[in-house]
């Protein structure tokens, strides 16, 4: 009910605001506000604005908006996660008439980092002890600065 008056006194207003805008001479832009005021009692007349004020009162439907918004949500999560790993929907069907259990790794995957048996790890010198204090000989602590700095000729 209270809608309905509003929109009333609107399009009385603007029809008002048109009358004068009309009588300075300004007939197209009288038109254009007539025009616009004339909207909120046809949406009175037709029961758009009925319509709107019994969605906007009932929480059930401001429910029913909550689970379309969960449901948009899983949609998009489940989406981006798919993206991430790098795997389609038909790969991963492939994968297990194949039997594999296992994740299949995306075509830019890292090797692994352990060294190979024998192998060295980088950034490990091959006089230094496993299980060492972690201290530098005296002497020793600025040889690889030395070293990169000898290469660009500084």
């Amino acid at each position: 009910m209270i809608a309905e008056t509003v929109c009333s006194a609107v399009s009385a207003a603007g029809l008002g605001i048109a009358a004068v805008t009309a009588y300075r001479k300004r007939f197209l832009a009288a038109a254009r506000i007539a025009a616009y005021s004339l909207v909120p009692i046809g949406l009175v007349l037709t029961g758009v604005v009925e319509w709107v004020a019994g969605i906007a009162f009932k929480p059930s439907v401001w429910i029913g908006f909550v689970l379309l918004g969960a449901a948009w949500l899983l949609f998009v999560t489940t989406r981006a996660v798919e993206r991430r790993r790098g795997t389609t929907r038909e790969e991963r069907k492939a994968a297990r008439r194949a039997g594999e259990n296992e994740r299949i790794a995306p075509a830019g995957a890292a090797p692994s980092l352990r060294p190979a048996a024998g192998e060295q790890r980088p950034g490990t010198r091959s006089g230094a002890k496993p299980g060492g204090t972690g201290k530098a000989e005296p002497g020793d602590d600025f040889s690889d600065i030395e070293a990169i700095l000898k290469k660009h000729g500084l």
